[in-house]
């Protein structure tokens, strides 16, 4: 994996949020979606939302096992694997993903690191676990080429997860996942800084979204126009095991945050991936980043010296409450910020929720001390002041 972040262009288009496709296709898993929407008698009644946001899904060999053990040798079921975090994912009105690999054709072999192939069952899990939407942009998103892309978003459409970072067309490319809640639309863009070398398929320049200060903030204010009342931005940036976001992602993060139209920011949080570690959130600008979520699902994370890192299976769950706007025109507040640590127990194979383990099991000493280790990253760059929380 590269750790440079760089800037690219991909095709523009015009932003199209209302169609029905919306980058995620509708629901077809057969049960409604726990967050709210519009009915027919016209917009919902504002009342505020609460969003969700975790960090890398990165299926290594051990942990396709794991699924396959949990499905009973037949197949892979990846819903025991994130039980623990279900209750906070599927208790907010938003949660979105990231989805760090593609999938391979349903029962061809599946491939870890270092071109990852990953079961489609996957999507499912998530969608299981809460989840609405998933960004797609990372490092890995052409590990298979442009089969490995559509199958992939093809497996979201079948779960009912939307996407955004990734496209099997230009007019695909060219729109965002969109949700509503609280009476909001909600528009997550999602872009990646490279695909470890791998070119855009032939013909395919808009396949997967790079990171261009300039492409995001139009695509945030075309997004805008067309109605988005919150936007959301997905990052795949920083250096892998730093814990301090490195100069791209403060210096970005302080031109996207800054952009405003007619006074009113162009986008409303940033949430990032990438760094496999947690690192910092921050109040930029008037508006949130979280700099890295760090990993969700992983194996054994080795660093770049090639030793065992466990910081490598820690995370953070953002979780941020809107509140409408003032008077119209104006933004979506977030009234309460809150980040709730969780890691991935390898000997378990298991997801924790650490807030709830540590209350549960108080004599479990390495969850105390790896919810402190967290909480130190995430809180290193003044968050608290701003009123950051620690959340379960």
């Amino acid at each position: 994996m590269t750790k440079r972040m760089r800037q690219g262009a991909v095709a523009a288009a015009a932003l199209l949020l209302g169609t029905a496709a919306a980058c995620g296709g509708q629901d077809t898993s057969g049960r409604p979606s726990h967050h709210g929407s519009a009915g027919a008698g016209g917009p919902a009644a504002q009342r505020g939302f609460t969003l969700v946001a975790s960090g890398d899904v990165l299926p290594h060999d051990s942990v396709i096992s794991q699924a396959n053990e949990d499905a009973d040798g037949e197949g892979h079921d990846f819903g025991p694997m994130l039980a623990d975090v279900k209750p906070v994912v599927s208790g907010a009105d938003v949660a979105i993903c990231h989805m760090e690999t593609v999938y391979a054709a349903d029962g061809e072999p599946y491939t870890g690191y270092p071109a990852f192939t990953s079961p489609p069952e996957i999507a499912q899990g998530l969608r299981a676990t809460g989840y609405d939407a998933c960004s797609t942009a990372s490092n890995h998103a052409l590990d298979d080429g442009a089969d490995g892309v559509r199958r992939t978003l093809d497996a979201f459409d079948k779960a009912g997860v939307k996407h955004a970072g990734s496209a099997r067309s230009a007019a695909e490319a060219a729109r965002p996942a969109l949700l509503t809640a609280g009476g909001a639309k909600i528009a997550q863009l999602a872009y990646t800084y490279g695909t470890n070398g791998f070119p855009m398929p032939d013909g395919q320049p808009w396949a997967v979204g790079l990171i261009n200060e300039r492409k995001i903030v139009a695509d945030a204010r075309a997004a805008r126009r067309a109605g988005a009342d919150v936007v959301v931005v997905s990052l795949h940036w920083g250096t892998e095991w730093e814990t301090d976001p490195d100069e791209d992602q403060i210096g970005l993060g302080k031109k996207l945050t800054a952009s405003r139209t007619g006074g009113r920011p162009d986008i409303d949080l940033i949430l990032g991936t990438h760094a496999h570690v947690p690192q910092p959130y921050e109040k930029v600008n008037g508006t949130w980043i979280i700099y890295g979520m760090g990993d969700q699902i992983a194996g054994t994370m080795f660093n770049d010296s090639g030793a065992f890192d466990p910081r490598g299976n820690y995370g953070s769950i953002g979780r941020f409450t809107f509140a409408p706007p003032a008077a119209k025109g104006q933004r979506w507040q977030v009234r309460k910020a809150e980040f709730i640590p969780q890691m991935m127990d390898l000997d378990a194979g298991r997801v924790v929720n650490l807030p709830r383990a540590v209350r549960e099991s108080p004599d479990r000493d390495d969850y105390r001390e790896v919810q402190s280790e967290i909480s130190e990253a995430v809180l290193d760059r003044g968050a608290a002041a701003d009123g950051l929380t620690m959340g379960r």
